[in-house]
């Protein structure tokens, strides 16, 4: 069947998303057919419109928690509100998309015979005890807390593609994605980044939650999807989970100050209380990546920041 081209066809969910739409970028550049299925609770158009030209890109409207039969070789399963604004939303929805939507994505690639990788999160560790997170740590997660219908959302999707794999043999790959931003974020979903160039670049105040002193670490996104890409095209046998982030590591009150700095804003640092079940420590350890992957991210919070920053002065014109 495949004898007439040496294309992959490649499926991404979620894929006109913030990393989804890279995504698909990067694999069109690569010269594979891209079908790219969304259902736009965060995901727009305006992030792929600059594909829809392309003869071997291919959009459609679809929600994951319902089946999905089309002919692929690999899969990216990205379909998920990753900000916490967008999934407690509607968190019945959330942990739907996450279950439901891996059960459907590795039902498919179980009958097509397809290669499949999840976008799993650092959010799977919870609010972690071990520093920095390796993929061997269990995680310190509240399974009935308001973010829950991530975190355990997301763990329950990793322990179906474990059990996709041993019972049927599915070929999956899932990596564990830490904090990332870049170009095409969403301007409003509460994540650390977009919030203060957003707040910074209207001269609100920059608002931190708790005294500023809880640790993140920030992946440029044409870093992560290098990751992502390289995972998918590793040996078989090499299923992860992987971390995937920049170990580079600043406190919430650094950033604000980079982003205040970096924009010329006149803004002020405002300090309100810190949220129920918020991490105090994120930083990947990427020693698994580097060694099976050899991939480590290149680009540095002093050099990608202003690229999101630009990004966002843009949308506002």
């Amino acid at each position: 069947m495949r004898s007439y081209s040496t294309r992959k066809r490649i499926l991404v969910t979620g894929g006109a998303g913030f990393l989804g739409s890279h995504l698909c970028e990067r694999l069109l550049a690569e010269g594979h057919d891209v079908l790219c299925a969304d259902n736009f609770f965060t995901g727009t158009k305006d992030n792929i419109a600059h594909l829809l030209p392309n003869p071997h890109f291919e959009l459609m409207r679809h929600d994951v928690t319902f089946p999905l039969f089309v002919e692929v070789d690999e899969i990216y399963n990205l379909a998920c509100p990753a900000s916490p604004v967008h999934y407690q939303h509607d968190p019945v929805q959330t942990t739907k998309t996450s279950v439901h939507g891996a059960i459907n994505m590795l039902g498919l690639a179980k009958r097509v015979k397809a290669k499949i990788l999840q976008a799993s999160t650092s959010e799977v560790y919870g609010d972690p005890k071990v520093h920095p997170q390796t993929e061997d740590y269990w995680g310190n997660v509240n399974p009935i807390g308001i973010r829950s219908c991530y975190d355990e959302g997301k763990r329950c999707a990793e322990t179906l593609f474990f059990d996709y794999h041993r019972q049927y043999g599915v070929r999956i790959k899932v990596a564990r994605i830490f904090n990332t931003y870049g170009p095409r974020m969403h301007p409003n979903d509460g994540r650390v980044v977009s919030n203060f160039i957003v707040q910074a670049l209207k001269g609100n105040p920059i608002t931190i939650y708790g005294e500023g002193k809880q640790t993140r670490s920030f992946c440029y996104v044409d870093d992560l999807v290098d990751g992502l890409v390289r995972l998918m095209n590793s040996a078989d046998d090499f299923t992860g989970p992987v971390n995937l982030g920049n170990p580079g590591e600043f406190t919430i009150l650094d950033l604000a100050n980079k982003v205040v700095a970096m924009t010329g804003s006149t803004s002020k640092i405002e300090f309100k209380p810190l949220p129920s079940d918020d991490p105090t420590q994120r930083k990947p350890d990427i020693s698994l990546a580097l060694r099976i992957l050899g991939w480590a991210p290149n680009i540095p919070l002093d050099v990608g920041l202003p690229r999101a920053i630009d990004y966002f002065r843009g949308c506002g014109e």
